[in-house]
């Protein structure tokens, strides 16, 4: 299975056809995109770049990347995609450990002074990336076997060095399948927008729209801009994008503000982080039907869950509302079961670690053998995210088990209290930490970005969490702030919020 055989056949059968644009502007037909592929790992094939000898990438979304992917794989060779927003020294232990034998580089300079020198630093854009995109091309597809080594993705590394986690070939088949059976159909008239990083699972979305033909669709700015994503819905048609909650919530700020009304944006998948009920309630209500949601992990790429767009806007079932905040159901390839650190499955509605087994689970960490024994115990991935199952199969969510606060014995999941906290008025965001304390252990703390223009009243919020949650869960300090620190995919960074909370008697607001 190789992806690049997908846009093969499709280029045989209509060469032509639209495969690639940068914003509405068609840049790559189906036969010129393999043609770019094939050149790519003709120049990277001279450079040692072939089964086992990894390509690193290390750029923000832009044509080139897809191409990078392409040829890579054409090689069989497998990816390492590189978040652009590391410091130097940790793209360089990336690529030193990943053992790479080119990295394609939007900044070498950044990473240049902290390498071992093992890997070759080619600057997107520059002479020798032209040169190499010049090169007399491959003759064949290389095969990709269902353990062959296909993506080498980083980890963030919250609790030190970051793991490699080794997504074979088959995996990705895997996932790419799952995808059609459980989350969307998307059919050669279907455009694929990047507005996620493409070094992350947006980026893997691109296998689905390979296989079935479909376009792909990177924004003129690079990035996440909610103006530019509703023009790009009424002047492409039929676009579907990723988004992690963070960049649904500035989509429907965006509609609500008069800048269109979603219109030629058929799918809109999130993920990647909690999705609270209000804001997919306030989704739904501005925007329609068009959303997906999904739960994965590296380690099980974009693949473990799925609550499907019928149930999102589903208002009729008595517990409509339960499903919402859920993350939906098992896709098709995988089995869910909940434990106890024993590894004993758990009954329903119990909390527990949650395990999954099945096709897209990865082979393992690259060069750590005891990382991936206690990640991969008897065929199940640990997961280390807690969550209950119902009766109905839908899995719940209710946090990181590092983020589970043990305050005099018990236990509190920061997002419920969150899930409280954001229905007061003026909260527009919220992050619930533990905090180190002399009598309890742990308290809770939670730090609140306030709407524009409104003022956080602490009465207020205690008022509230003690209407709708035990007493010895309400936070014990809050911190109001201007903004929530964030990585680049619009996920809460919970261990720099804790590093923040020094004082020991942090103040209120």
């Amino acid at each position: 299975m190789n992806p690049v055989e997908w846009l093969r056949r499709w280029a045989a059968l209509d060469g032509a056809a639209p495969a690639l644009l940068l914003g509405d502007r068609v840049i790559e037909t189906r036969a010129s995109l393999l043609g770019q592929m094939a050149r790519l790992a003709g120049g990277l094939q001279g450079l040692g770049v072939g089964p086992g000898a990894p390509l690193a990438v290390v750029m923000p979304n832009r044509p080139d990347y897809l191409v990078a992917l392409g040829a890579a794989w054409m090689l069989g060779a497998p990816v390492v995609p590189v978040n652009t927003k590391l410091h130097g020294r940790e793209v360089a232990y990336i690529l030193d450990h990943a053992e790479a034998v080119v990295a394609l580089v939007a900044e070498p300079e950044a990473i240049a002074r902290h390498t071992s020198g093992c890997c070759r630093l080619v600057e997107v854009g520059g002479a020798e990336h032209r040169s190499l995109l010049a090169a007399d091309p491959v003759a064949a597809i290389a095969p990709l076997d269902r353990d062959s080594l296909a993506w080498l993705f980083y980890t963030s590394g919250t609790t030190g060095r970051p793991k490699g986690v080794m997504i074979s070939a088959g995996n990705l088949l895997a996932m790419t399948l799952a995808y059609l059976a459980d989350v969307d159909q998307p059919g050669e008239e279907a455009a694929h927008l990047y507005a996620a990083p493409m070094s992350h699972g947006a980026g893997l979305y691109a296998l689905v729209h390979l296989l079935r033909g479909g376009r792909h669709l990177l924004p003129e700015s690079g990035g996440f801009e909610p103006a530019e994503i509703l023009h790009l819905g009424r002047t492409v048609g039929r676009v579907s994008l990723f988004a992690a909650p963070t960049m649904v919530r500035r989509l429907v700020d965006a509609v609500v503000a008069g800048a269109g009304d979603g219109q030629g944006l058929d799918t809109i998948i999130y993920g990647g982080g909690p999705m609270y009920l209000a804001d997919i309630e306030a989704a739904v209500a501005a925007i329609g039907p068009r959303f997906v949601q999904i739960y994965g992990q590296g380690e099980c790429p974009m693949t473990i869950t799925a609550l499907s767009r019928r149930l999102i806007a589903d208002r009729s079932h008595p517990r409509w509302r339960q499903r919402l905040v859920s993350v939906g159901q098992a896709q098709a390839p995988v089995t869910l079961r909940i434990a106890d650190p024993e590894g004993r499955s758990l009954g329903t509605g119990d909390a527990g670690e949650i395990l999954v087994r099945g096709a897209p689970v990865m082979l393992g960490y690259w060069r750590d053998p005891a990382a991936t024994a206690r990640t991969l115990r008897d065929g199940w991935l640990w997961t280390g995210d807690v969550g209950t199952i119902d009766e109905e199969g839908f899995l719940t969510l209710i946090d990181r088990s590092k983020d589970v606060i043990i305050s005099g014995g018990s236990n509190i999941y920061p997002r419920e209290v969150e899930e409280v906290l954001l229905q007061h008025p003026a909260v527009a965001e919220v992050a619930v930490v533990g905090h180190p304390d002399p009598e309890w252990g742990e308290v809770t703390v939670a730090i609140l970005v306030p709407r524009p223009g409104h003022t956080v009243s602490v009465a207020e919020l205690d008022a509230l969490c003690l209407d709708h949650i035990a007493r010895f869960k309400r936070p014990k300090h809050y911190h109001v702030v201007a903004s929530l620190p964030k990585n680049h995919y619009g996920k809460v960074l919970k261990t720099d919020l804790r590093r923040l909370l020094t004082d020991p008697e942090p103040s209120t607001s």
